[in-house]
């Protein structure tokens, strides 16, 4: 990834946070001579490895897991916001218009050798963990528990774990450090104006890095 060092990110816990956020992953390996890309949510824990693990789970019928029987390297994309910014609200484009248009936006690659888990008491903890993480906001949160366990026990049965020990992990929070802080104010006005969620968190973006700035 191009990372110039004003828009990098190295803090290990706003790179976990944005996963989390943020949980469904591009994951990409290289495999029988060819790039492979499958998406799917993940589970960061940071307690394990000095980057973090990584964990999901794919159909079994989905031979990508097959590839991890030698090492393998992979990297999984976790895309935070990201919004269109229009020149227009940089004060310092009315005043010269020396100013284009631009994207900002929010990233993480997580990189390390994945690892196949075939071992049901490991994959009921994960999609027990999985689930409880997205039906925390549910009125009445449906728990892995609720379903009957020969059901259960088939739908594990049909599923093959994943774990990525993180070896390295980048952060890119592209969000107009490289403009005065005029125009980022500005860019953080037009952005609330918009009334989207994702306007919404980008202007939070700009705005946290504003208020950091020398």
């Amino acid at each position: 990834m191009y990372l110039p060092s004003q828009f990098e990110e190295t803090r290990l816990d706003v790179l976990h946070q944005l996963v989390r956020s943020h949980p469904f992953g591009t994951f990409v390996v290289l495999g029988d001579g060819e790039l492979i890309a499958n998406h799917m949510p993940f589970l960061i824990d940071s307690r394990r490895g000095p980057c973090g693990t990584l964990c999901a789970h794919v159909a079994r019928s989905n031979p990508v897991w097959k590839q991890f029987g030698k090492p393998v390297e992979a990297i999984v994309v976790f895309q935070g916001p990201d919004s269109y910014i229009t020149p227009s609200w940089y004060p310092s484009k009315h005043a010269d218009g020396k100013a284009v248009p631009t994207w900002n936006y929010a990233v993480v690659h997580a990189y390390g050798q994945p690892r196949a888990i075939d071992d049901p008491a490991w994959l009921l903890e994960h999609v027990t963990q999985l689930t409880a993480e997205h039906e925390a906001g549910q009125a009445l949160p449906w728990k892995v528990s609720d379903a009957p366990q020969d059901y259960r026990d088939q739908m594990i049965s049909r599923i093959v774990g994943i774990e990525i020990p993180l070896s390295k992990i980048q952060g890119k929070w592209k969000v107009n450090q490289n403009r005065p802080l005029a125009d980022r104010l500005g860019v953080v006005a037009g952005l609330q104006s918009r009334a989207t969620e994702e306007a919404r968190a980008m202007a939070e973006l700009v705005a946290q890095r504003a208020r950091s700035s020398p």
